[in-house]
């Protein structure tokens, strides 16, 4: 909840405190603004209340995700903090169906058919007009857009994802503005499946990409992103490459000075881990602490 302190007018200036910060306006309106969008934002990544674990939740992600390799699903939608796992979870969850990634199209000739039984990962920006290219591209495949919520906020892009994920047997989308390459259609059917996946808050999405989709929320407590870096470190595709010492006092010093790190992330951990390794000293702790904390 954002917490927000009386606004009091001193030497000419509206002052208050909004969540520990001591805030500054000259008019009244610009101050009700900023105290308006601290609340807007106070629910943003709050960890929702759950009877089930935060591991138990990627476990639900894993099997969303299955269901769609399958094609009992067109589309699941991911939220939650980055840095946890969400993208590792939905690959491995689509190589253990039996697809195969060709983001890197190292074994992909450009032009050719996309089959079936594979997946890109699309991340960063993307233009509605690219959009539709990448959907037209990969009809019959899986797509998962990674971090890339301009296809989410974007009105004429939004359009395309609900006509893409509707509930019709058949799914067709159109493009009825000049589109001048030769090579794209202006209607076409959509049989693939869509994944999203989000850093943004699931109630800041939009809700008819939501009621269309399977949704996992994995917003977390300080507690509960703890607990999902312990249960990360202990699977052997996790830095392989560092003894299990290395990371255990890694993660323990992240968890002792879990109050104060900047950052409660997988990122963290590898950080702090490299550092216990290249400084087996007593003075490893305090290098680290000044790196995460600052």
């Amino acid at each position: 909840m954002s917490n927000v302190s009386d606004v009091k007018f001193i030497a000419g200036k509206y002052v208050a405190v909004i969540n520990g910060k001591t805030v500054k306006r000259t008019q009244l309106k610009h101050m009700e603004y900023v105290i308006k969008k601290a609340k807007e934002h106070a629910t943003d990544g709050v960890a929702v209340e759950s009877r089930f674990t935060i591991n138990q939740r990627f476990g639900f992600l894993s099997d969303m995700v299955c269901m769609l390799a399958k094609g009992d699903q067109a589309s699941v939608v991911v939220t939650g903090p980055g840095g946890l796992g969400k993208s590792h979870t939905v690959s491995a969850a689509l190589v253990k169906s039996g697809f195969k990634d060709l983001s890197t199209l190292d074994d992909y000739e450009v032009g050719a058919v996309v089959p079936a039984n594979a997946f890109i990962v699309v991340k960063g920006y993307s233009t509605p007009k690219g959009l539709y290219r990448t959907l037209y591209e990969n009809r019959n495949s899986v797509i998962v857009f990674d971090d890339c919520d301009s296809v989410l906020k974007d009105p004429v892009s939004l359009n395309l994802l609900k006509a893409a994920l509707d509930s019709y047997s058949r799914r067709i989308i159109s493009w009825r503005a000049d589109i001048k390459d030769e090579d794209l259609p202006t209607v076409f059917e959509f049989k693939g499946r869509v994944v999203f996946i989000s850093n943004l808050s699931g109630t800041s999405l939009d809700q008819a990409i939501i009621s269309r989709s399977m949704a996992v929320d994995l917003n977390m407590t300080a507690e509960q992103k703890i607990e999902r870096m312990r249960h990360l470190l202990n699977e052997k595709d996790f830095m392989p490459e560092y003894d299990t010492v290395c990371k255990n006092d890694a993660m323990n010093l992240i968890d002792k000075l879990a109050d104060k790190v900047k950052e409660l992330s997988l990122r963290t951990l590898i950080q702090v881990t490299k550092i216990r390794k290249s400084n087996p000293n007593g003075k490893w702790s305090e290098l680290a602490e000044y790196t995460i904390c600052g």
